[in-house]
């Protein structure tokens, strides 16, 4: 890699830059309800919430694709997501002021995440991010989804960013794999959903943050480090 300075910080949206946990805790815990199970804690499901319906519901009721069932339950978890996915989500706490840090320092920032767009999109506006994001790239933006690479190579582009001068920020092993098979330095979030046991020294990423606030001085520390 190049020793451009950091021009773009892009961030993963669920467990990264927003806790989505408790609102897609709810919903999964309706699908329970109208099977009669009792709700689980959101401290079993907010491991597998990166990883959306399809973790969620294996979590919490044992079923995955290829079976029968599982369409419809995604579907019916899709609906009502639709209709209740910022009650409880809000940006972790520090996010709000590291997005103003970047932005004082005229580093762009965005999002790629592989939420679909059909939720991704209101959530961001919900969020009041909209208009400050330099890019949104969702799940179904790209052909494919991370860990290919292709988001995050659609994301620079957007914003007129070379590979070299962006690091992605997320709290998946995916994350990290997308990132570096796009050429570009990473950042695992350690606070975010990286899932029960998760040794994220082994998935080779630039850098680790325990919160939000910790991104910036790690930023400030590379550039004095980069050759001049």
């Amino acid at each position: 890699m190049s020793s451009e300075p950091i021009r773009l910080v892009l961030f993963d949206l669920d467990g990264t830059l927003a806790d989505t946990a408790p609102d897609l805790a709810a919903i999964t815990n309706r699908l329970r309800e109208i099977r009669g199970l009792a709700p689980l804690p959101i401290e079993e499901l907010r491991p597998v919430a990166s990883h959306g319906a399809r973790g969620l519901i294996s979590r919490a009721l044992g079923i995955a694709p290829p079976s029968e069932e599982y369409e419809a339950l995604k579907n019916q978890f899709y609906a009502w997501y639709d209709d209740a996915l910022c009650v409880h989500t809000q940006l972790f706490p520090g996010m709000a002021a590291t997005l103003e840090v970047l932005e004082q320092r005229q580093i762009l920032w965005g999002i790629v995440t592989n939420k679909i767009r059909r939720f991704t999109d209101p959530l961001v506006m919900a969020l009041g991010l909209s208009k400050r994001a330099a890019c949104v790239v969702s799940g179904d933006t790209t052909p494919h989804a991370k860990p290919h690479p292709e988001p995050l190579q659609y994301a620079v582009r957007a914003c007129s960013v070379s590979e070299a001068a962006a690091i992605y920020v997320g709290d998946d092993r995916r994350d990290v794999e997308a990132g570096r098979a796009a050429g570009m330095r990473t950042v695992v979030a350690s606070y975010g959903y990286l899932g029960n046991g998760a040794d994220v020294q082994t998935w080779r990423a630039d850098h680790a943050i325990g919160a939000p606030q910790d991104l910036v001085p790690w930023i400030d520390s590379f550039e004095r480090a980069r050759p001049a």
